[in-house]
C-alpha cells in the first residue's frame, strides 16, 4: 500500500495510471507537451539583416546632430539641460547655459550673464576650467559644472605669504580658545 510519502519521494510525475498528476499539467488541463504541438509559430529568417551589415568595419556611425549636456550652475539646485550642437564650443555652451539659467527663472539669481565671466569644469571638484574654444565633441563629458570666475581687485594686492600668516593668526587664535576651554 502506497502512502502520501511513497508517492512524493519516488513518484512526483506520474501516479499510479501512468499519466501525469494534476499539477504537473497546464492551466487548461492539458500537457506541456500538448500545448507545445498546438502553438503556432511564426516562420522567421535567422539571417534578415545579413545583406545589410555584413562586416563590422563597413558599418559607420551616425552623425550626432544634437548632445543633451547637463551644467550645474554652482549653488543652483538642479542642471541645466542643453541641447546644443557638437561642433560648438565651450564658450557657446556657457553662453546657451547661462540664457537658458535666465530665462526659466532659477535661483540664485546671477549677477552676471557675461560668458567670459564663467568657468567651465567637469566637476565642482576639477579646478582646472576647461578652454573655451575647445570643442564639445572632443570633451568626452555630458555633465559638466558652471562657476563664475574669481576677479582680482585692485585694492586687495595681497600675495601668497600675506595670505598664509592671516591663517596663521586666526589659527593661533582658536588654539588659545580652545586652551581655556579646558
Amino acid at each position: 500500500m502506497s502512502t502520501k510519502k511513497s508517492i512524493r519521494k519516488g513518484q512526483d510525475k506520474l501516479n499510479k495510471k501512468g499519466r501525469l498528476t494534476e499539477k504537473a499539467m497546464s492551466f487548461h488541463g492539458h500537457s506541456a507537451e500538448e500545448m507545445v504541438e498546438k502553438l503556432r509559430r511564426p516562420r522567421t529568417l535567422p539571417d534578415l539583416n545579413s545583406g545589410r551589415f555584413s562586416s563590422s568595419t563597413d558599418m559607420l556611425r551616425p552623425k550626432l546632430t544634437k548632445l543633451l549636456l547637463n551644467v550645474t550652475v554652482q549653488r543652483s539646485l538642479g542642471p541645466v539641460q542643453v541641447i546644443i550642437s557638437p561642433e560648438s564650443t565651450v564658450r557657446d555652451l556657457i553662453a546657451d547655459a547661462l540664457r537658458l539659467y535666465s530665462k526659466e527663472g532659477r535661483r540664485p539669481v546671477l549677477s552676471s550673464l557675461d560668458p567670459s565671466s564663467f568657468g567651465l569644469h567637469y566637476s565642482q571638484f576639477s579646478l582646472e576650467s576647461l578652454d573655451p574654444d575647445e570643442k564639445l565633441i572632443q570633451l568626452g563629458s555630458r555633465n559638466f559644472f558652471l562657476c563664475p570666475k574669481r576677479t582680482v581687485n585692485a585694492t586687495s594686492s595681497s600675495n601668497c605669504s600675506e595670505e598664509a600668516e592671516n591663517v596663521t593668526k586666526f589659527s593661533a587664535r582658536w588654539s588659545r580658545f580652545m586652551n581655556f576651554s579646558q
